[in-house]
């Protein structure tokens, strides 16, 4: 079986490198200028901390004596491959979703890097009202999500026009 490949993809593919590489320089200026644990407030409701997440969103897992690391770097690259080959094979999808596989891509292979290098993901963005704090999150946590939701609104955008679909 022989893959035709759309070479308009590698745009993609491009736009994947940009959100990892925005994805690297916030992280390494996280690093530069916060001590761990450091609150550094921007305005009210959006803080910058430094954390160092060592398991998955939300910290799930964090505490699982390490296997996770591996296990996480695993599914990254399988996930990556997958949306590698949808976004350079030719007639899968339309721009809408493969912009959102672009920027999910880049959120994974940013988060990916992390892992691998030094074992946990840096995290650096904390939004909050009043005492109520999401999870600190990065760059690439934000590319994963924006694009998981564009990817949904796509599907789900699909299925209104499918003949006889309600």
């Amino acid at each position: 079986m022989r893959l035709k490949c759309d070479f308009g993809g590698v745009l993609y593919l491009v736009g994947a490198g940009v959100v990892v590489a925005l994805d690297r320089l916030t992280k390494q200026l996280a690093v530069d200028r916060l001590d761990l644990g450091e609150v550094y407030t921007v305005v009210p409701g959006f803080n910058l901390v430094l954390v160092l997440n060592q398991g998955a969103a939300f910290g799930f897992l964090a505490d699982s004596g390490g296997w996770q690391r591996w296990f996480f770097v695993t599914v990254g690259i399988v996930i990556s491959t997958l949306i590698m080959t949808i976004l350079l094979r030719k007639g899968t999808g339309n721009g809408f979703f493969k912009l959102g596989l672009t920027l999910i891509l880049g959120g994974a292979i940013g988060n990916i890097i992390d892992r691998v290098s030094q074992g946990y993901v840096i995290d650096f963005v904390d939004l909050h009202w009043q005492a109520w704090h999401w999870p600190a999150f990065n760059v690439a946590d934000a590319g994963i999500t924006m694009g998981a939701l564009i990817v949904l609104l796509d599907v789900f955008g699909s299925m209104r026009t499918i003949p006889g679909a309600r």
